[in-house]
């Protein structure tokens, strides 16, 4: 995922309100859930390139923060108010079972609408470049476009479908 850092950041940035309540749930000190949160982030940033795309990144982002959280607790051991280790267990897997799969749902609908509002050189353009070990490069040259056009081109498409599920989410949550 490394290749494609701007979608990353997207995705990374779009997970901060679930893995900051995953968090809250296991550590409910806010200062301390911040903390660990941005601990997660440099984490998350540091291991992109294993994050496989396609797969729920807010639950792997979880699971990351899950292990800062265990990490948290070994220090804190000596603390009188610390859960159990099984207590904790049960509240991860509680809180992974609910890790957004609704969002993730709902935001995955909002996606197919929205790509098929898009012009059809536009989808197809964003479908070539999500195939398997596709690139900005190998476009650029079946396309005979340049590098640049084509990468211009597709944060356009990916700013306008950003702004489309973001509206489509809005309007489903006020109606």
């Amino acid at each position: 995922m490394k290749s494609d850092s701007a979608e990353f950041v997207r995705l990374l940035t779009d997970a901060q309100g679930p893995v900051y309540g995953y968090i809250l749930t296991l550590i409910p000190d806010r200062s301390r859930a911040r903390d660990l949160l941005q601990e997660t982030n440099i984490t998350l940033w540091k291991k992109a390139a294993t994050f496989e795309e396609g797969t729920n990144f807010n639950a792997w982002a979880c699971k990351v923060a899950y292990f800062h959280v265990l990490a948290f607790r070994r220090k804190m051991a000596r603390e009188k108010l610390v859960f159990d280790d099984d207590i904790l267990d049960y509240l991860a897997e509680r809180n992974d079972e609910r890790v957004d799969e609704d969002a993730a749902d709902a935001r995955t609908r909002a996606l197919q609408r929205c790509l098929q509002k898009l012009p059809e050189h536009h989808r197809k353009l964003v479908e070539a470049r999500y195939q398997p070990g596709a690139s900005v490069q190998g476009i650029a040259a079946e396309q005979e476009r340049t590098v640049g056009s084509i990468s211009q081109t597709l944060y356009r498409i990916r700013h306008n479908l950003m702004a489309c599920i973001e509206k489509t989410l809005s309007a489903e949550q006020a109606g």
